[in-house]
């Protein structure tokens, strides 16, 4: 099945507005770092239909190094958020605002 580029552009930005949306409406922790991840998602579907527009394999492999940095990101943000738990015992990102010192 062969999606026209512009939908498959349409809907990864929806994808990435609705990520940044969650990002910036949401002061937990976890809910930022699922908004990170539907933004990065939205990013890699970008890449997967215009590099299947053009008949080039190139977004399939910018799609596994986003999937490569999206596991990175995701260690290290439950690593802090397991931190600011032991600290806080919230991951309410407003009670990290006393971590500076």
């Amino acid at each position: 099945m062969n999606v026209p580029m512009e939908q498959g552009i349409l809907l990864a930005a929806i994808l990435f507005c609705l990520g940044l949306t969650g990002l910036l409406v949401h002061r937990n922790i976890i809910y930022m770092l699922m908004s990170v991840e539907v933004m990065l998602n939205a990013a890699g579907l970008a890449f997967i239909v215009a590099g299947s527009a053009w008949g080039e394999a190139d977004g399939q492999v910018m799609f596994i190094f986003i999937l490569a940095m999206a596991a990175a990101e995701v260690s290290v943000g439950l690593a802090l958020i397991i931190q600011m738990f032991k600290k806080f015992r919230s991951v309410d990102i407003n009670k990290a605002s006393t971590m500076n010192g």
